[in-house]
């Protein structure tokens, strides 16, 4: 396993204590459509949530700073495709992201739930 694999491991395992102390309950963990990968499927309530982690050792804010606006649409394209697998609806569904700031030598510097992302229109 590399160690960028176990970064993000350890940024996904972070993200998901976050999200179920925060009345989450967890769904699926890396799903894999054909657009790409959903980090963490989880429900919030009525709302199905799918979540990007973005984990990060430097300084803080550098996590949240990696996901543009090419990542998000991807993320919905994902969303989209999982809906409709799973028959699910698509108007009750969130988009969130959990940044998560490591210092150099992996110490927890911040872990930050993001709800509710825009997701831009992308020009291709």
């Amino acid at each position: 396993m590399t160690e960028r694999r176990r970064l993000g491991d350890f940024g996904e395992r972070l993200a998901r204590h976050r999200l179920e102390a925060e009345g989450c309950t967890i769904v699926a963990t890396n799903v894999r459509m054909k657009a790409g990968e959903i980090d963490i499927v989880a429900t919030d309530e009525d709302d199905l949530v799918f979540v990007e982690v973005r984990t990060r050792r430097a300084q803080p804010g550098l996590a949240a700073e990696s996901l543009d606006d090419r990542k998000l649409a991807r993320m919905w394209e994902c969303a989209m495709q999982y809906c409709t697998s799973k028959s699910k609806d698509p108007e009750r569904i969130r988009i969130d992201a959990v940044a998560v700031d490591l210092d150099r030598g992996g110490k927890v510097l911040a872990v930050t739930h993001f709800k509710a992302l825009e997701i831009p229109e992308l020009d291709e």
